[in-house]
């Protein structure tokens, strides 16, 4: 039994599974080193972990990640944010985590020695975080961005606007059951109309000033100079965001659109790409990817 609590000896009998640690600040990390059975491709992956979670991931989505890029010969190095899983440490926000990307990245080339550039791999907030920290580190030569998190109050009303409240009205069932009285149309009313005035209401000063999260990632992304690969889940309001905000800012057109940019779309995925066949294809197009630059 491998440290994530699973047997693994007949699901990928040849690559190897390691855990390390490694210090950040004067507090331990932990991480998991991903090995293929050969020498490692030049180009490592360090899965970074998203939201409130640790280096397994929903679902053991980043374990099983990590796994499938070990057969295709890429090593990765899977952790815990300080104050998150079993390292040490106080929880941080997702925009001050600069010190344990760092720190995780001195530990996974000093521990395979054959990997010289490392890709950063991030879902949701892990995305955002990764997007900023990129350009202030040369060793990282690209990113895999899934879903990224460009949440504000009037961004998640457009959004929520535009795709769930549409999907509603076009949906048989919502209408039977409002025309049955199974539904408070007064409170879905007074939810909607909440709804079209935090969409719609003037931008707080501190957006207008450029300090916004999205501005903060559209930044990190311009500096930048490196790879990336966008993935996107079509059945996801977070990633719906971020298309909506990509879709409709000028700026955001031109970098996506830039030669050095992929994105990728499965229609139906939801946020963590849950099933077998959404998690497998990522793993795919991340592989893909990684080899063809």
């Amino acid at each position: 039994m491998n440290i994530d609590g699973m047997h693994s000896a007949h699901l990928n009998p040849a690559p190897a599974e390691r855990a390390m640690t490694f210090d950040c600040d004067g507090e331990h990390m932990v991480g998991i080193l991903g090995l293929p059975a050969g020498i490692p491709y030049k180009r490592g992956v360090l899965v970074v972990v998203g939201g409130p979670q640790y280096r397994a991931g929903s679902h053991r989505q980043f374990t099983l990640l990590a796994r499938d890029l070990a057969q295709a010969g890429i090593a990765t190095l899977r952790f815990d944010y300080r104050g998150m899983g079993d390292s040490e440490g106080a929880a941080r926000p997702f925009d001050d985590v600069d010190a344990d990307l760092r720190a995780a990245i001195d530990a996974f080339l000093l521990a395979v020695p054959g990997v010289r550039e490392v890709v950063l791999w991030g879902l949701c907030d892990a995305a955002s975080a990764i997007g900023m920290y990129a350009a202030r580190d040369a060793r990282v030569a690209g990113l895999v961005m899934l879903n990224p998190w460009v949440r504000t109050e009037d961004g998640l009303a457009r959004a929520t606007l535009r795709h769930y409240y549409s999907a509603r009205l076009r949906d048989r069932a919502f209408w039977r059951q409002l025309l049955r009285g199974g539904l408070d149309w007064r409170a879905s009313l007074t939810s909607l109309v909440g709804l079209v005035r935090k969409a719609y209401r003037r931008p707080p000063a501190k957006a207008a000033a450029g300090l916004s999260l999205p501005a903060r990632m559209r930044a990190g992304l311009h500096d930048f100079q490196g790879h990336m690969l966008v993935v996107i889940a079509g059945g996801d309001l977070t990633a719906r965001e971020f298309c909506d905000l990509a879709d409709a800012d000028e700026a955001w057109q031109g970098m996506l659109a830039a030669p050095r940019v992929t994105r990728q779309q499965i229609d139906e995925a939801d946020h963590t790409f849950s099933r077998r066949v959404w998690r497998d294809q990522v793993a795919r197009w991340t592989a893909e990817w990684l080899r063809s630059w």
